[in-house]
C-alpha cells in the first residue's frame, strides 16, 4: 500500500524553509497543516496556486490551519518567489527530494518528448495529531484552494475544535 494514505501518521523529517524555519513532523503537531507540493517557483500554475493560498490564508488561519508549500527549488529561489508574490507562508526547499519521495509526488512526466521526473501537484491535509486527513493528487489549480478550505472546515467540525 503506498504512503501516505488517510489515517497514516507522518514519519519523521526535518527540513529547512523560508522565514528561517525548520519544519519537522513534530512542528506540525498541534496544528492543522495544509502541505502543498508544486513543481517550480515562478511558473504560471505554481504562481497562481501560491497566490490563491496567500489570498485565502486569513480564512485558513481563522480555522487554526497553517499553509506550507514544498518544491525542489532552493531556499534562495523560494525567498525570491515568496517576496515577489508576497507569499506570507513558509516554502520548504526539498532539494534532495526527501519529502517528495516520502509523499510519493515524484512522477514521470513527458517534457518536449523527453521523459523526466517531476513533482505532481499534490496537497495533503494533516490533522493536529500529525495524521494525513485528506489527499489531493494531480491537482488542477482552478478551484483547488477553496476546496481545501472546505476540507479544513470539515476537519475542524469532525474534531469539534
Amino acid at each position: 500500500m503506498p504512503f501516505p494514505e488517510p489515517g497514516d501518521l507522518i514519519p519523521p523529517f526535518n527540513v529547512m524553509a523560508t522565514q528561517g524555519l525548520k519544519v519537522s513532523e513534530k512542528s506540525l503537531k498541534g496544528k492543522i497543516t495544509v502541505l502543498y507540493f508544486y513543481p517550480k517557483d515562478d511558473t504560471p500554475g505554481c504562481t497562481t496556486e501560491g497566490q490563491d493560498f496567500r489570498d485565502h490564508l486569513p480564512a485558513f488561519q481563522e480555522l487554526g490551519a497553517q499553509v506550507i508549500g514544498v518544491s525542489r527549488d532552493t531556499l534562495a529561489s523560494h525567498e525570491k518567489f515568496g517576496t515577489k508574490y508576497d507569499l506570507p507562508f513558509p516554502l520548504i526547499a526539498d532539494i534532495d527530494e526527501a519529502l517528495c519521495r516520502m509523499f510519493e509526488v515524484l512522477k514521470e512526466k513527458n517534457m518536449y518528448g523527453r521523459k523526466v521526473m517531476g513533482v505532481e501537484r499534490s496537497t495533503f491535509l494533516i490533522d493536529m495529531e500529525g495524521r494525513v486527513a485528506r489527499i489531493w493528487r494531480k491537482v488542477k489549480v482552478d478551484g483547488h484552494v477553496p476546496e481545501v478550505l472546505e476540507a479544513v472546515k470539515a476537519l475542524r467540525q469532525e474534531h469539534s475544535l
